[in-house]
């Protein structure tokens, strides 16, 4: 199955012995043919998505849970709503959440994306987060044109709009090597933008949404290489499993063990060596 969708990690040799035949870390979302809809894969697998991103793909939509952190603004005309989407709203060290700007415009109403001319505001975030808070590319709707006569012709959203800014934490946040140092952090997320008709503007807005986010720890097997750090252990022992992986690996190349053994020595006292004379 790794083979056939092409995420065999060749960079690992027979020579690394119990990493040899693992893939890429990713998911593909597919449906029920198999076809492959949507694939999510990260440049480390400290990076994992959250389930409900996963469901958003299957769905084609994006659904806010009511349930999650949330801060409102706007006015009578337009609504404004910051939330956090995926995994009730927790932060946990790796794991991607989408922090989701979402304008709600009536008809006849639209937002400007950039750029704009000089004398109109495009819409921008800014997001202030403690160290460890880790911010993503972006991702947008597409925008519309629209042509205005002697003006220019601009980008523009209308309707329900979901700026979406992706984030995870860092060790520095949320270990998986020690328990929290915090219960929860706040976050500011400053929004400018400007509503406009075909034929006027209303005046440039800048609002300021707090939220509140919890820290979580994230899960791990009950096996003793991972336990003590205060994490939360699975409620399995997964010791027998390891076992029977190992005994496969070792039976299936078995000089690899020492060659293994003794890579991960050569690499230990070369970072020695690093960190003594720099």
């Amino acid at each position: 199955m790794i083979r056939q969708f092409g995420i065999l990690n060749e960079q690992v040799t027979k020579n690394d012995a119990l990493l040899y035949g693992i893939p890429y870390p990713g998911v593909y979302v597919t449906d029920e043919d198999g076809t492959v809809t949507a694939k999510f894969f990260h440049d480390s697998y400290k990076k994992r998505d959250s389930a409900e991103l996963y469901i958003d793909a299957a769905l084609g939509r994006l659904t806010l849970d009511d349930r999650t952190p949330q801060a409102s603004g706007g006015d009578g005309e337009i609504k404004l709503t910051v939330a956090v989407h995926g995994g009730k709203g927790t932060i946990r060290q790796g794991v991607i959440r989408h922090l989701v700007v979402r304008f709600e415009l009536p008809d006849g109403l639209h937002i400007y994306g950039p750029p704009v001319p000089e004398g109109m505001i495009a819409t921008t975030v800014q997001i202030e987060a403690p160290e460890g808070f880790r911010l993503m590319p972006p991702e947008f709707p597409p925008t519309e044109k629209l042509t205005l006569p002697d003006i220019a012709e601009l980008n523009v959203w209308h309707g329900t709009v979901d700026l979406v800014y992706p984030f995870y934490a860092t060790g520095e946040l949320a270990s998986e090597c020690r328990p929290l140092d915090v219960p929860s952090v706040d976050i500011k997320v400053n929004v400018r933008y400007q509503a406009c008709t075909n034929s006027e503007c209303l005046l440039p807005k800048t609002e300021s949404l707090s939220l509140t986010l919890a820290l979580d720890v994230i899960d791990i097997p009950a096996i003793d290489l991972h336990r003590g750090h205060g994490q939360r252990e699975g409620n399995y022992d997964g010791t027998p499993a390891l076992k029977r992986l190992l005994a496969r690996k070792l039976k299936a190349n078995p000089q690899s063990a020492p060659l293994f053994a003794g890579k991960n020595l050569w690499l230990q006292l070369k970072a020695f060596g690093r960190r003594l004379f720099g």
